[in-house]
């Protein structure tokens, strides 16, 4: 229940139960406690012998702690009714990233090539990312025939 807490820490919670407490009171609250604690275990053993009870006998070997995603997971890949061994051995998601990554750079170096060929023959109508723009300079404004026609309709 208390695997984390180490020697240090549990010093300190008795130097500080000892203070906050005092010599005088803290066995009865020890003893307070452990009776709580002996309580709460007490109704919780209760309550799942009785939803064991209601599931019926084709859940005798129920475990509460199935229910831990975790737990599931390692049980189900354990089991292997599905054949799921089979399948996470045969999938190498390495070797599947590899693939994609290499066919979408392959894909990348072939449109940049040839889109660098269509727009300079076409006149600029892709846009050249390689060159940065110049901060400096305030962007020029569209020519009058560029801007879209005025709608007083539409606001």
């Amino acid at each position: 229940m208390f695997n984390d807490i180490g020697p240090l820490e549990l010093v300190a919670l008795v130097v500080l139960a000892v203070l906050v407490f005092g010599p005088d009171k803290l066995p009865k609250v020890i003893q307070d406690v452990t009776r709580t604690i002996r309580k709460i275990r007490e109704f919780s053993d209760s309550a799942k012998q009785d939803i064991r009870q209601e599931l019926g006998p084709e859940f005798k070997d129920f475990e509460f702690e199935d229910l831990n995603p975790k737990t599931f997971i390692r049980k189900q890949m354990e089991n292997d009714e599905l054949g799921l061994k089979e399948l996470r051995n045969g999938f190498d998601l390495k070797k599947e990233m590899a693939e994609v990554t290499d066919a979408v750079h392959s894909r990348d170096t072939e449109s940049s090539s040839s889109g660098s060929a269509s727009s300079s023959g076409s006149g600029g109508g892709r846009i050249d990312m390689s060159k940065k723009p110049d901060m400096t300079k305030k962007p020029e404004k569209p020519a009058a025939e560029d801007r879209p026609p005025f709608d007083a309709d539409a606001t």
